[in-house]
């Protein structure tokens, strides 16, 4: 019998917690997840902040200053980190995204592949879109920038249609 009496206890924790946590998230907040994977290059991990700007083709966008505010970062290299947090709705599909890091720490350098993200929240519908980064964010490695922006806003005839994909551009070896 104490068991049942644990069962029931622990329902009403966990119905609780959800009931409180749903009620206080404003009716306008989307639920976003994004997975970040560093390449497989030995050194590619990161001791710097992280932060990721998303956006829609209205131009708002969201920040998450930190990223491991939302979650927890490898700081190795070949490693998949997950991220989810709340924030202001914004148009669907995600079609920028802006990946800085502050250069802090004593390896700051750091190869992003890919950002993968969805978004969801109250009468609205699921959205995914992916970014190929495929760039070193460092002053000390080629381009020798900390941050990386990707814009596929003016891909209309992608934007109806999920989930969304984003490369950079190919430019030539002289550029």
């Amino acid at each position: 019998m104490v068991s049942g009496r644990f069962f029931l206890f622990i329902s009403l924790v966990v119905i609780a917690a959800v009931s409180l946590s749903s009620s206080a998230a404003s009716p306008n907040e989307c639920v976003y997840s994004f997975f970040i994977q560093t390449g497989s290059i030995i050194g590619a991990g990161t001791d710097s902040n992280i932060t990721v700007t998303f956006g829609d083709s209205a131009g708002k966008s969201i920040r998450v200053r930190n990223i491991e505010n939302w979650g927890v970062m490898g700081k190795t290299h070949d490693y998949l980190d997950i991220f989810t947090g709340r924030a202001p709705c914004i148009g669907s599909p995600i079609c920028k995204l802006n990946v800085t890091s502050n250069g802090s720490g004593p390896h700051h350098g750091w190869y992003c592949e890919y950002v993968h993200v969805s978004s969801t929240g109250p009468h609205t519908n699921c959205s995914q879109s992916v970014f190929h980064v495929n760039q070193w964010l460092a002053s000390d490695v080629s381009p020798y920038q900390l941050s990386a922006v990707l814009d596929g806003c003016s891909k209309k005839a992608q934007l109806e249609s999920g989930p969304f994909v984003v490369r950079k551009p190919i430019t030539s070896a002289s550029e």
